[in-house]
């Protein structure tokens, strides 16, 4: 087991950040190995609690004790924090240093912490909570193929992962599957009133709806079968389904999800130039 002597520390413990520490804990990693810090002492509380670990608000004290440091805080104040590491340059460049905060560059992370260090930013998405997420990796030239193989086997513990080959491309990540889940909740939304307007009672509209979808993603995942072979195979000539699929076309329903990727990643980019 690649991670089975790693000592992992997240600074920051919100909720991606306990779905990353339950998930190396399901996977077989010891609660002494793993380490949590948060500014809220209601939070660490919790985090001891939910998980067995060890939790406080020392950030140093999370590098030096850590093989691999995951920061899971906010874009915003990423840079504040890593500036706020007392550490030389020199322990700041032992441990693997992994960011999920959407948008900040790795030339940012190597210039906040020092270019020697390690780091790899990745993309989860918040399915990693119940383990059905999906992550982008990328990482910076110090980073090893052993240390990808880390970051992998870090990642796959929530879901899937996925190593981009250009470190741009996980703004296109974070529009696809970092934001996806919401374009999908906004669909669900959707679908269930319409069920409810169509005169179906709220709770089989959302029944239905959500049946419906988990069961159309697990044949996607499952058939050898394409989307668009799946759904040719439901839309036949004259029926419902091509009259419902063809008002969704009238209504720009494939242009507005593109649009939707593209102005999220667009605001990633942003966000990794502090706009």
């Amino acid at each position: 087991m690649v991670l089975e002597k790693a000592r992992i520390a997240c600074i920051g413990g919100g909720a991606m950040a306990e779905a990353l520490l339950a998930g190396l804990l399901a996977s077989g990693l010891k609660p002494g190995q793993l380490y949590a810090t948060d500014p809220d002492p209601v939070r660490r509380k919790h985090l001891s609690a939910a998980l067995g670990i060890e939790a406080g608000d020392d950030n140093d004290e999370a590098v030096k004790r850590s093989d691999v440091v995951i920061l899971a805080v906010k874009p915003a104040v990423i840079l504040t924090l890593l500036d706020s590491l007392t550490g030389s340059a020199a322990e700041r460049a032992q441990p693997l240093w992994v960011s999920i905060a959407a948008g900040v560059s790795l030339a940012a992370l190597e210039a906040g912490l020092t270019h020697e260090a390690r780091i790899v930013r990745a993309m989860p998405n918040t399915p990693a909570l119940i383990g059905s997420g999906a992550t982008g990796i990328f990482g910076n030239s110090a980073v090893s193929e052993a240390d990808l193989e880390v970051i992998r086997a870090l990642f796959d513990c929530v879901g899937i992962t996925w190593q981009a080959p250009r470190e741009h491309l996980l703004d296109a990540v974070t529009g696809l599957s970092g934001s996806g889940p919401a374009y999908v909740f906004a669909f669900l939304e959707a679908l269930m009133d319409a069920g409810e307007s169509a005169g179906l009672p709220r709770e089989a509209a959302e029944q239905l709806t959500l049946q419906t979808v988990y069961g159309a993603a697990k044949l996607a995942l499952e058939s050898d079968k394409t989307p668009s072979e799946l759904r040719r195979q439901v839309s036949s000539p004259g029926g419902t389904t091509v009259s419902g699929l063809a008002r969704l076309s009238d209504g720009g329903f494939a242009e507005a999800i593109s649009a939707a990727v593209q102005a999220a990643s667009q605001r990633a980019e942003e966000l990794g130039r502090g706009e």
